[in-house]
């Protein structure tokens, strides 16, 4: 590898890094990712296609679970990519798939499960070790909640997925969906990383942003544009938004994006898409830079988020 190649603002494949050098349970990752769920909207060649685009645009963080697809995002994902890359490949788990069920999901929660969860992982994706794996709680946020058996305390999460980390299946541990208070609590078992539902239009998690900053955790947003469902407000309908993309000449939703990547150093994005120009779109995104003006109004607009139950 020459020393070009080992710049921080390059990826292992040589491309500039989209949004630029980022952090990720101690590992450099560009700072614009991708979530990998829509891919089981492709065909497998189409789905290969869009990953491969992803690392030639200087993309080598990807996110995924096992229940995107029943696995087949996972399988899709270990064919397309390959250890030259240098691509960081984060899942998780605390859910499955449900087919039959009012919605494609339900919770797995109990540590049996994530334990079950993580090895399915692994086979899907042809992998020994899997750098970071979140745990989807059900605390927080849009979503499905915990009934019976399902309720389970954080702590005996906890205690297997570190036991899966000492055993070198999981690289790292971090969590989706979980409140400032049990983030507090985790603290002490080594938290990576945070998905929560968050967006301009949806900060009520703002306390739990600054810790994660205090704490050099990566704050991984899902929702960053607002929700897709019924209740749930969407950044591109702002007017801030709308006037600030006019003024730039780009769409809200690349607003929405670079909005979240000025907004504090330690996040790092991970929108999704089926389509190619779209994805380049996210790309872009990470080059707008604001002005003071157009930044300070950005940031005052209100928190409109809903907490409705979703899968």
């Amino acid at each position: 590898m020459t020393s070009t190649a080992r710049s921080p603002q390059l990826t292992a494949t040589g491309v500039v890094r989209a949004g630029g050098p980022g952090e990720l349970a101690g590992r450099p990752v560009s700072r614009l990712g991708y979530g990998a769920m829509q891919l089981e909207r492709l065909d497998r060649e189409a789905a290969v296609a869009l990953l491969r685009r992803a690392v030639e645009l200087g993309i080598d963080h990807v996110d995924t679970a096992q229940f995107y697809g029943n696995g087949f995002v996972n399988e899709v994902i270990g064919a397309a990519l390959h250890p030259q890359d240098g691509v960081m490949v984060v899942s998780k788990v605390g859910a499955e798939p449900a087919p039959d069920g009012p919605v494609p999901l339900r919770l797995a929660q109990r540590p049996e499960q994530l334990r079950a969860g993580v090895e399915d992982n692994l086979k899907s994706l042809g992998l020994e070790q899997i750098p970071l794996v979140n745990l989807r709680r059900a605390d927080h946020g849009p979503g499905l909640r915990p009934e019976g058996d399902q309720i389970v305390d954080l702590d005996d999460q906890l205690a297997v997925m570190a036991d899966l980390r000492d055993e070198g299946k999981i690289g790292a541990i971090g969590l989706s969906s979980v409140t400032l208070d049990g983030l507090r609590r985790a603290l002490p078992a080594g938290i990576a990383c945070v998905q929560n539902a968050y967006s301009l239009v949806a900060r009520e998690d703002e306390d739990l942003l600054r810790l994660c900053l205090d704490e050099g955790i990566a704050w991984v947003p899902y929702f960053p544009l607002g929700g897709a469902f019924a209740g749930l407000p969407k950044v591109a309908d702002e007017p801030a938004v709308v006037a600030a993309a006019g003024a730039l000449g780009v769409a809200p939703a690349q607003i929405g994006l670079a909005w979240l990547l000025h907004h504090t150093p330690n996040t790092l994005l991970i929108p999704g898409t089926a389509d190619p120009e779209h994805l380049r779109a996210n790309v872009d995104a990470a080059a707008i830079s604001f002005d003071d003006r157009t930044l300070a109004t950005l940031d005052a607009v209100p928190t409109r988020s809903g907490d409705i139950e979703l899968g």
